[in-house]
């Protein structure tokens, strides 16, 4: 069943990795006409428009939309979110796909999060807020350890530190400019759960597990994402029940009941503890790399599903999924997450998507000569299908192999057991 009849025009908000792989998937389908991304990206340029805009300015967005006829905004990243370019669009009769930006909220302030959990009794890590760094500081220099110092605000999935002793702790409170949220340490693997809703409708999508450290044996720094594989082995059928009944459903009806109600995609980054999931953080899009992953093994139609979640008509589109592997794998510029070296020539990538993998770009432009050049800290998701998690990785590795880049790195171990 297909809610669209006739093609519609789409605008994509972001440029990374994420947003090649929803202008991947969305060109695929035929009920995509003109498909715009602002700013896109090099390898987003083989499919959609790149255009130039200021994404997180709603009037800016909305009025692009309408001059052009735009019939669906896709919003990728959390800045736009929470700057309040789907209410504005809504406002101004332009179906956007994401959430508004009271709803936006479980992403732009874990405070808010927590507090809600607190409130809805929604397993999660015990913590205490405070408006300042420096309010936080003397807390953290004689609480037990390990604790997990965070940002309350948005920080590109990097604003956490896990303090395994006290001097750690207080040098990630340096770096933090603002309110500050301080956890307990959780133990257990971690997984990535994700649902859309459209306020009324819930579609639960696979799950995924990431890799945030930056080096291989879960090593140095945090990362927005190191790789991904989907599904996430150790998230059984019995554990997502689980999250979905005491987290994710418990979590929307408090949204609704505040008169904020959620739509969009909803990703929640669970650990699963001894006492079962716990959530650590919700993001209010798809993740990165995980969405590379999502789009790999999508079987259904992205346009006709991000507009019915968009337009309140969730429940009448089918979401199909493949039954095999995905494993993507982030291949970043050296130095990177600090201060990645840019500018460096990334060649071969055609042979790599020759192997059958498919590379999605994020931080990639043209040079005036034609060459491919890194212009971010991840540069490149090569993202893999297989039977099995075995199977997808030895096809990933063998493709990212034939990259010739000498300003990049990868982790060797995505996906092992």
């Amino acid at each position: 069943m297909s809610v669209l009849t006739s093609p519609i025009d789409i605008l994509v908000l972001g440029g990374g990795g994420r947003e090649h792989a929803l202008c991947w998937k969305l060109r695929q389908s035929p009920l995509t006409g003109r498909l715009l991304c602002a700013p896109g990206n090099a390898g987003i340029a083989a499919v959609a428009d790149c255009v130039d805009l200021a994404i997180t300015d709603p009037a800016a967005v909305t009025a692009f939309a309408l001059n052009h006829g735009i019939g669906l905004v896709v919003v990728g990243p959390e800045d736009p979110l929470v700057a309040g370019v789907v209410d504005a669009l809504r406002t101004a009769g332009v179906p956007a796909f994401g959430p508004s930006a009271a709803a936006a909220q479980l992403e732009g302030s874990k405070g808010f999060t927590k507090d809600l959990c607190r409130a809805a009794g929604i397993p999660t890590a015990g913590y205490r807020r405070f408006a300042s760094a420096a309010d936080a500081h003397h807390y953290v220099a004689v609480h037990p350890l390990p604790v997990v110092v965070k940002a309350d605000g948005l920080a590109a999935g990097k604003g956490v530190t896990v303090a395994d002793s006290n001097e750690e702790g207080l040098a990630a409170l340096a770096d933090i400019h603002g309110a500050v949220v301080i956890e307990e340490a959780l133990s257990g693997p971690e997984a990535s759960l994700f649902v859309l809703t459209d306020g009324k409708t819930v579609s639960v999508w696979p799950s995924a597990q990431d890799h945030k450290r930056a080096f291989d044996g879960d090593t140095g720094p945090n990362t927005g994402g190191m790789g991904v594989i989907s599904p996430a082995p150790r998230l059984t059928p019995a554990l997502k029940a689980r999250a979905l009944t005491e987290i994710i459903e418990p979590t929307l009806a408090a949204m609704a009941a505040a008169g904020t109600p959620y739509t969009g995609v909803l990703y929640a980054g669970l650990m699963l503890t001894a006492d079962g999931p716990k959530l650590i953080e919700y993001n209010c899009r798809f993740g990165d790399p995980e969405a590379q992953a999502l789009m790999l093994r999508l079987d259904g139609d992205l346009t006709d599903i991000l507009f019915a979640c968009a337009t309140g008509r969730l429940a009448e589109v089918a979401v199909d999924w493949s039954p095999e592997t995905a494993v993507t794998i982030v291949y970043a510029s050296m130095g990177y997450p600090l201060k990645p070296i840019t500018g460096t020539i990334v060649d071969n990538v055609e042979a790599a998507e020759a192997l059958g993998v498919q590379v999605f770009h994020a931080g990639t432009k043209r040079r005036a000569d034609g060459a491919l050049v890194a212009a971010g800290g991840r540069v490149l998701a090569i993202s893999a299908l297989g039977h099995d998690i075995s199977e997808a990785r030895a096809l990933a590795y063998a493709a990212i192999r034939k990259i010739r880049w000498h300003g990049g790195f990868f982790r060797r171990d995505i996906g092992k057991a």
